[in-house]
């Protein structure tokens, strides 16, 4: 795309300080702001889980952008967006927002640590979430770059039912891989509930075993290109990318706060 990319849209599991800190998240913080500063315009969204203090980090409802509903599973679920600041990095960060799904105090497992039940939903409805709302700000990304296991079934929804909206029709998807999905096990029907618009049951096909690792592999071959971003990948996924024919970034192992891991990244964007 060479010069061409003007905007990325981060689409992020984790962002400190929202979230404690941990190589997600603190990507999710740093990256947006030194992409800012090498003059893109940047949009970043995650989750709003139930541990965000809403007053704390002076979270507001956008109702613009709020008041749709997205069916899953043949139930409406109403989509509710928030945005709040970083002062410290001039960013705004919108939220993802649902009663239903979003408001337990845990992020992705139960206070007996077991993996949610409804995760898969969970990740359905927050990608979903997260096109419709860009459409509604009718701002189109050059580069989508989606962080952790939530955002891994944007690829797939983007590529099969948006990319023939204007908004979507330049976009190209990076993928950051991390090690936070690979000991994952969905819902038996997560296949099915996947399902949705364009995308048919040969797309979906490696969800027959909902695992992390698999569901890793649909985003990937929905992507235009890899970042291995953290450092406990499974080597299976970084030989699965790599087979894939995508450029592949590996893991470079430096801190968030190294400017020069922003000039790698961005540098890639130019690449896909």
């Amino acid at each position: 795309m060479g010069d061409s990319v003007k905007r990325v849209l981060f689409v992020n599991s984790e962002i400190f300080p929202y979230l404690p800190e941990s190589e997600i998240s603190r990507i999710g913080r740093f990256l947006p702001q030194g992409i800012q500063e090498r003059k893109k315009e940047i949009r970043s969204f995650m989750p709003r889980y139930g541990c965000i203090n809403e007053r704390k980090n002076q979270l507001h409802e956008v109702i613009r952008l709020s008041g749709m509903n997205i069916i899953i599973n043949d139930v409406d679920r109403p989509l509710v967006i928030k945005v709040a600041s970083i002062p410290a990095a001039r960013m705004q960060v919108y939220f993802i927002d649902n009663e239903d799904y979003f408001h337990r105090k845990q992020v992705y497992c139960d206070e007996n640590g077991k993996f949610f039940e409804d995760n898969g939903e969970r990740a359905i409805f927050f990608a979903r979430g997260v096109l419709e709302t860009v459409k509604k700000l009718r701002w189109a990304p050059d580069i989508i770059h989606c962080h952790g296991w939530m955002t891994h079934m944007l690829p797939l929804y983007l590529k099969k039912n948006y990319m023939d909206d204007p908004i979507f029709s330049g976009s190209r998807i990076v993928t950051s891989l991390y090690g936070d999905s690979s000991e994952a096990v969905f819902s038996e029907d997560f296949m099915k509930k996947a399902i949705f618009g364009n995308v048919t049951g040969e797309d979906v096909e490696v969800l027959s075993e909902p695992t992390g690792i698999n569901l890793a592999k649909l985003a990937v071959l929905n992507s235009e290109g890899v970042i291995v971003g953290g450092s406990d990948v499974p080597e299976e996924l970084v030989a699965f990318s790599r087979e894939s024919g995508i450029p592949v970034l590996p893991y470079t192992g430096k801190s968030p706060e190294d400017s020069t891991f922003v000039d790698d990244y961005n540098n890639f964007y130019d690449l896909v």
